[in-house]
């Protein structure tokens, strides 16, 4: 080991340290509270950590073992004093172990290659860093879930490590279409990204305004977001324009989530499918800011409905959308067998009607047993298509035109010019 080797870890080890102390003590600051450990002596424990680590080949692993005890012995100390005189948690005491952890591994040189290795420390302490500054947000989320998201999210989690593992990987049905696993890990891929705008919107909640509910809520449902705003548009005239500026976010919103949905299961796809739909979500995410700041909507927004965005975690929810994925998939596969793209494109419109994330997973499933690149991208831009059009017919007819007109046309025009994309590089 050269001095420069050394002189990396060590640099790793305080960065990662000086992370998590600066942090600490700013906590503290604005908490009015005194800590043990702030902005130099988290960085010093992670040297600690670090040459403890260095020094194995010559001092062996009792070295490393000893200053572990020392640190845990301070930090316990130090809690045992602090506790006495207030009742506080231990983040930082476990931030401080976290430290001496952090600095051991960019020591560990013979554990990993040096460039995995401290990326490991970086996204650790990243991880960590976050939790703490987090707190806030973090205990406003667990105050907002109920009893049912917690069973649903219990639920799904066995479905997912449990259930899913021991699934038939065999093809079964007409044209070997049903594949039980590959079903399940459909349904954990669309609840787990829909689940995570569900967490965004626990975490931030309804108070930045109309345009940032409808982006979240666009991740969980841009149909439930529909139906809430075009009914609170009808009632409450004076925000109509709001709403509809909610409406097109979470449409656009719906698009993005498409591109990352095929970006996770299909890359190859994404040639073809990732720039109309990357440009219908800008264009309607740009007039959905545009509409929002012209409408003045901070003197504007007025508490009110909010869309009821059920946790994507559901077992009924979720075993639903795997009996739609199988029957859409199915349908798909006959349609293309019988009648060849047009078959295709025909299922695509009329499964857009009611959902887009099963015709968009059966056509991927499809791409990847040899459907052309062209053809699979513009069967799933007419389901999003149709998806789109029953939306705004909802604001429509729901909300009447002040809220409708302004959907259509914008969500129109987007798909106009994502059509055009796509006719330009099919």
């Amino acid at each position: 080991m050269t001095f420069p080797e050394a002189f990396v870890s060590l640099a790793v080890a305080v960065a990662a340290g000086l992370l998590l102390g600066a942090e600490r003590q700013q906590n503290a600051t604005a908490e009015a509270k005194k800590d043990f450990a702030g902005i130099r002596t988290f960085p010093m424990v992670s040297l600690l950590g670090a040459l403890g680590a260095l020094a194995r080949p010559v001092a062996g692993m009792w070295l490393l073992v000893g200053l572990l005890a020392a640190v845990a012995a301070f930090v316990t100390v130090s809690h045992l004093r602090t506790s006495a005189r207030d009742d506080i948690g231990i983040s930082t005491e476990v931030a401080c172990l976290l430290a001496f952890g952090l600095g051991a591994l960019a020591g560990m040189r013979d554990l990993m290659p040096d460039r995995d290795r401290f990326l490991l420390v970086g996204t650790t302490a990243a991880a960590a860093l976050a939790l703490l500054a987090l707190k806030q947000p973090l205990h406003g989320f667990v105050k907002r879930l109920s009893v049912d998201d917690v069973y649903a999210t219990t639920k799904f989690v066995v479905l997912a490590l449990v259930i899913l593992p021991v699934l038939p990987r065999e093809a079964y049905g007409p044209f070997d279409a049903i594949v039980p696993f590959q079903i399940g890990k459909m349904i954990v891929l669309v609840a787990g990204v829909s689940f995570a705008g569900y967490v965004a919107s626990r975490l931030i909640g309804s108070a930045r305004g109309l345009l940032v509910s409808g982006l979240l809520g666009g991740l969980v449902s841009s149909t439930a977001v529909t139906l809430t705003y075009s009914g609170r548009g009808r009632d409450e005239p004076s925000i109509a324009r709001l709403c509809a500026v909610a409406i097109i976010a979470a449409c656009s919103t719906m698009f993005a989530r498409l591109v990352v949905v095929v970006a996770i299961v299909d890359r190859p796809l994404l040639r073809s499918i990732a720039p109309p739909l990357a440009v219908t979500a800008v264009l309607g995410f740009v007039v959905a800011v545009v509409l929002y700041r012209r409408a003045d909507a901070p003197s504007e927004e007025k508490p009110g409905a909010e869309p009821a965005l059920r946790n994507p975690f559901e077992l009924k929810q979720a075993v639903s959308f795997g009996l739609l994925y199988g029957v859409v998939l199915l349908v798909a596969k006959a349609a293309q067998h019988w009648a060849g793209s047009a078959g295709l494109y025909l299922s695509s419109v009329l499964a857009g009607l009611t959902d887009v994330d099963a015709i968009t997973l059966s056509v991927v499933d499809m791409h990847r047993g040899g459907l052309p690149n062209a053809t699979a991208a513009t069967a799933i831009m007419l389901a999003a298509l149709t998806n789109t059009v029953v939306k705004s017919g909802v604001a429509l007819s729901v909300g009447g035109a002040a809220v409708g007109r302004p959907v259509a046309l914008t969500l129109g025009a987007a798909l106009a010019a994502g059509g055009v994309v796509l006719a330009v590089i099919a």
